[in-house]
């Protein structure tokens, strides 16, 4: 995730973006006027951006998926054992909710799900699914941005009837998106989110930068309209006029940083309008859209130790592409 500075819209003729676009509208200007210039990954994820993410899944290249799927179904039954009866899972960023299946059912009588995202509409429909499929299972969807302050509701707590321990649950290697004092951030708030529970944490592996490249740059070009999709979403949204046609996705493995990048390249000296504002980007220049950082196992389990947790188990896959990590959140 890019960090960018936070501005607020309050020219006249940007009156008209509703206060859900806000942000995405402050955040969107603020990447255009700084340089070099960057904007949070979280706004790939309007409804065509996170069905475009679920087609991304499917490829054949992206292997961060399928992975994930086999090491949760593979090792189910020990990461139940480790929830513990009537659990409350939490699940950050929770997207199409497909993962979360493995666990609810390999859980003990799970008592309620939590899924967390800023793609409401998208939520919305899958929550709807998993309450049909799950009658048993309190659904409480919450709509909001997990990076920012947030109120879930009120933890069941106890055992039995009421409710296990609070399990956060944070696939997908998404805290690789973060910088490294925003991944300890989001940890130190999660372990108080959590506190006498714990947090079950998906992190991708360093590997060959090969397999990294054809990851992010699959051959349908599903991962580069899911990139373009930012801009679509503004032309949408926030009365832009970009021109897809003159922009393209670019994504590579800096070996350095220990992370892939994803830009977008201008491919011409070109002037876009955002809300009335108008800004030039030359040739060549890019909007940085998002880090993927890669981990070790040791340097995942060093950095949540700084956020208070404590490492427990790691599962990971043959091949050691992906890594699954239960993380004990401190009890006060």
């Amino acid at each position: 995730m890019t960090p960018v500075v936070s501005l607020r819209v309050v020219r006249n003729d940007e009156a008209a973006v509703s206060e859900p676009h806000s942000e995405f509208a402050s955040d969107m200007l603020a990447a255009l006027a700084n340089h070099p210039r960057g904007i949070s990954p979280k706004y790939f994820y309007d409804a065509e951006g996170s069905a475009l993410f679920d087609q991304i899944c499917e490829l054949p290249e992206y292997y961060p998926t399928r992975t994930e799927l086999a090491i949760l179904e593979g090792n189910a039954a020990s990461i139940a054992t480790q929830m513990g009866p009537r659990a409350e899972i939490v699940e950050f960023g929770a997207g199409s909710l497909r993962k979360v299946r493995l666990l609810l059912d390999a859980a003990d009588a799970p008592a309620r799900y939590v899924p967390i995202d800023i793609s409401g509409e998208h939520m919305t429909q899958a929550a709807t699914l998993l309450r049909r499929d799950y009658p048993g299972l309190q659904v409480k969807p919450v709509v909001a941005d997990y990076t920012q302050p947030l109120t879930l509701p009120p933890a069941l707590g106890g055992t039995g009837a009421a409710g296990g321990r609070r399990i956060g649950f944070f696939p997908g290697s998404t805290i690789g998106n973060f910088t490294s004092d925003e991944a300890l951030r989001f940890l130190r708030t999660a372990a108080r989110t959590l506190r006498g529970g714990a947090l079950l944490l998906g992190a991708d592996l360093i590997k060959d930068p090969a397999r990294l490249h054809a990851a992010y740059n699959d051959s349908r070009g599903v991962t580069a309209a899911f990139n373009l999709n930012l801009l679509a979403r503004a032309n949408r949204e926030l009365a832009a006029d970009f021109d897809l046609s003159q922009f393209a996705h670019s994504a590579f493995y800096n070996a350095p940083q220990r992370r892939i990048e994803m830009h977008l390249l201008s491919l011409k000296r070109q002037r876009v309008t955002v809300l009335g504002r108008h800004f030039e980007l030359e040739e060549g220049e890019a909007i940085h859209t998002e880090n993927s950082h890669k981990f070790t196992i040791d340097s995942l389990r060093a950095l949540a130790r700084s956020a208070g947790f404590t490492p427990g188990p790691v599962w990971t896959d043959p091949e050691s592409l992906f890594s699954l990590h239960w993380l004990e959140a401190p009890r006060t």
